[in-house]
């Protein structure tokens, strides 16, 4: 057995990595970069944002019918696609392979084709997902919510009832169990709000009812191993910008930079993540996750929001920060816990460099979602380089697959997720463009070159009617 005892015994072992490991989803999107950091890995993929231009990606040609509904199901056509097969078939080796999103029918899928799945099982995934359970885990470990209570809302008088058992007044917000961001939070100020989503809070056995409360969205990218939990930066979340996204709670990108919040908010963070990670530990889990907090910077308050028990949206930026490259990628411990290395890291001297500024670079990720029903993409901005005139124009500049490739503040790297051909439907991935610096000013608004940036970048699509295309053969979108 390997044994690693420090930093450059993990990143030389990882490089010289032979066993074939890849990433199955819809695109490469959230591990963007690993395969520059190890050995033998390959991204499996349902769409190619790079037109086969990127030496890593493999993407099997489309099988007519095949309707995705979730990226689970995404997950499984490609795990079961013959040229997939024939792919890993022929590569050889003991491969292994990690997903965005998977069930238990991708265990199935992967114990016949004698495919290690490097991740905690789908049953535990599902269960620390769960938004109730998600509460319960925290308050574990110490970690609080913001004041809820946890129960069933068939009508609105059952939602107030159980709100005034809590103290939580009649300003509330709502989550279910599971879903999309966005699509899955409601804001109830009265029963005509109850209304507009009764149909699905009533639906639910449970449901988390929260006081609502003035407050900013962060995000932490964690690691939980058998050294212990390691914790990246934390970052703020763009949440629900109309620019972005047609979800008024929807997760829209991120900024990553020094002095996103106050040291004691940062401290507060860090110290319930970490928290968090060593009771996921105790659940059975392990490995990559992310925790979304909600922070009340006026008071140096930090609740917990949503646990993701998985690789996430945020993975894209802090696998490539500037942190990442002065150690290694959060990913890569992941990495060290699946595959059978002994080691033994010093996680807090890891956690107290990863939290100096120095190391904290300053990058932002905007998440482009369509934001109505607009027919088929018939011309589509392709992945790369692109650049802002003087006067905020945005014109394409060259191809790149990584966003190191950005060399000025002039600069952004688009990928491209929503192709030539595919339908471009209201909430539809548009793609994930990264800029040098903030993406949003002090009070947490798109400033106006985010804007700019967004404005270039969708007019650069050009869209026709469904019907004129009948005979193409359209993509399907990404979910």
């Amino acid at each position: 057995m390997k044994r690693v005892s420090n930093i450059a015994e993990l990143r030389l072992f990882m490089r010289r990595n032979e066993r074939p490991i890849y990433f199955i989803s819809s695109s490469p999107f959230n591990l963007m970069g690993i395969d520059e950091w190890v050995g033998s890995f390959k991204f499996i993929s349902y769409i190619d944002p790079f037109d086969g231009r990127h030496p890593d990606v493999f993407v099997p040609s489309k099988i007519p019918g095949f309707k995705p509904k979730s990226i689970e199901d995404i997950t499984n056509h490609l795990l079961q696609h013959p040229e997939v097969i024939d792919y890993i078939t022929r590569r050889g080796g003991r491969p292994g392979i990690v997903c965005l999103m998977f069930n238990e029918k991708t265990e199935e899928i992967c114990k016949k084709l004698g495919v290690e799945i490097l991740l905690p099982t789908a049953k535990l995934r599902q269960r620390c997902d769960n938004k109730m359970e998600t509460v319960r885990i925290g308050n574990k470990a110490g970690v609080p919510s913001v004041p809820n209570a946890l129960g069933p809302a068939r009508t609105y008088e059952e939602l107030l009832s159980e709100a005034r058992k809590a103290g939580l007044g009649t300003d509330l917000v709502v989550q279910t169990a599971f879903g999309d961001s966005g699509k899955t939070t409601f804001f109830i100020a009265n029963e005509d709000d109850y209304n507009r989503h009764a149909a699905k809070i009533s639906a639910e056995e449970e449901i988390k009812i929260m006081k609502r409360i003035n407050c900013r969205s962060a995000t932490i990218e964690a690691c939980t191993t058998a050294s212990g939990t390691l914790v990246a930066p934390l970052m703020t979340e763009i949440i629900g910008k109309p620019e972005l996204t047609p979800y008024k709670g929807g997760w829209a990108g991120n900024e990553i930079f020094a002095n996103a919040f106050s040291e004691e908010i940062c401290v507060k963070a860090r110290d319930m993540t970490i928290r968090l990670g060593d009771q996921l530990l105790q659940e059975g889990y392990r490995g990559c996750f992310n925790a979304d907090f909600l922070v009340v910077p006026e008071d140096n308050e930090v609740y917990l929001g949503e646990l993701n028990p998985r690789i996430s949206g945020a993975s894209s930026l802090i696998n490539q920060a500037a942190f990442a490259f002065a150690d290694a990628p959060l990913f890569l411990f992941h990495l060290m816990e699946f595959l059978g290395i002994d080691y033994n890291i010093d996680v807090k001297e890891l956690n107290d460099r990863w939290a100096r500024k120095e190391l904290i670079d300053s990058r932002s990720q905007l998440i482009l979602k369509s934001s109505e029903d607009v027919g088929i993409a018939a011309h589509a901005p392709a992945t790369g380089i692109y650049r802002m005139a003087p006067d905020g124009s945005v014109s394409y500049d060259r191809f790149a697959y990584r966003w190191k490739a950005i060399e000025n503040d002039g600069e952004a790297f688009f990928l491209c997720f929503t192709g030539a051909g595919d339908a471009r439907y209201k909430g539809a991935d548009l793609g994930a463009l990264v800029v040098r610096g903030r993406g949003q000013d002090d009070e947490f608004e798109l400033n106006d070159r985010a804007r700019n940036w967004i404005k270039g970048i969708k007019r650069l699509y050009v869209s026709k009617p469904a019907t004129e295309i009948q005979c193409d053969e359209a993509k399907e979108p990404i979910r």
